[in-house]
C-alpha cells in the first residue's frame, strides 16, 4: 500500500457528508487506504465542540466496517493544532502518495496554510465540490451530491443528516450541550 487518501476535519460533527466523500474516494482506482484525520482543533477556530475523544470515536463507529478505512488519531494525541504540513510529512514516512481531501469552502484560505509552497508540492489536492464554489482546474474535483456543513447542523440539528451507526449518540450530544456556532 504505497497511496493514501487523507480526509482531514474537524468532523464536529461528522455528518452523512462526510460518508459520502469516503464512498466516491473508494472510486479512485489508485488510492490503496483513506485515512481520515480529526483535527485535535483546527488551526483556523479557537474551540470544538465535541471533545476530540468523542469524534474519533464516533468516526471509527460509523467507519468500522470499512477495511480500507483508517481512523487515525495522530493530532488528537498531539493534543493541540497540528498544520497540515506537519500530518503530510508524518504519513509520507510510511506512504509514497497522498491525495489530500479539501471542502472547497477552504480554496479561498488555502494560500493561508502553513508552508504552503511546501505542502502543494508533496499532495495531490482532491477538492470536494460545495455549491456556488467554482474548482480551479489545477485541483482534482470530487464531486459529492450531498451539500451540508457540520456548522449547519449545530445550528439545526437534523438527525437525518447524521451517519445511521450512532446519529442517536452524535445528536443527543449536541443537543444536551447546546452547541451552536461561534
Amino acid at each position: 500500500m504505497d497511496t493514501i487518501a487523507l480526509f482531514g476535519g474537524s468532523f464536529d460533527p461528522p455528518h452523512i457528508g462526510h460518508e459520502a466523500v469516503v464512498r466516491a474516494l473508494k472510486k479512485f482506482k489508485d488510492i490503496d487506504k483513506i485515512i481520515i484525520m480529526p483535527t485535535f482543533l483546527n488551526p483556523f477556530k479557537s474551540s470544538f465542540h465535541a471533545p476530540a475523544h468523542l469524534r474519533v470515536e464516533w468516526l471509527k463507529e460509523i467507519f468500522c466496517d470499512d477495511e480500507d478505512v483508517v481512523i487515525s488519531d495522530f493530532e488528537v494525541l498531539q493534543k493541540r493544532q497540528v498544520p497540515t504540513i506537519e500530518t503530510v510529512e508524518h504519513l509520507l514516512e510510511s506512504y509514497k502518495k497522498i491525495y489530500l481531501v479539501i471542502g472547497a469552502d477552504n480554496l479561498s484560505k488555502l494560500h493561508l496554510w502553513k508552508s504552503y509552497d511546501k505542502l502543494k508540492n508533496l499532495v495531490t489536492f482532491v477538492v470536494v465540490s460545495r455549491e456556488n464554489i467554482e474548482i480551479p482546474k489545477e485541483f482534482f474535483t470530487l464531486h459529492v451530491a450531498v451539500d451540508i456543513s457540520s456548522t449547519q447542523l449545530r445550528e439545526k440539528m437534523e438527525i437525518s443528516k447524521l451517519p445511521k451507526k450512532c446519529a442517536t449518540q452524535i445528536y443527543n450530544f449536541y443537543k444536551e450541550n447546546n452547541c451552536k456556532t461561534e
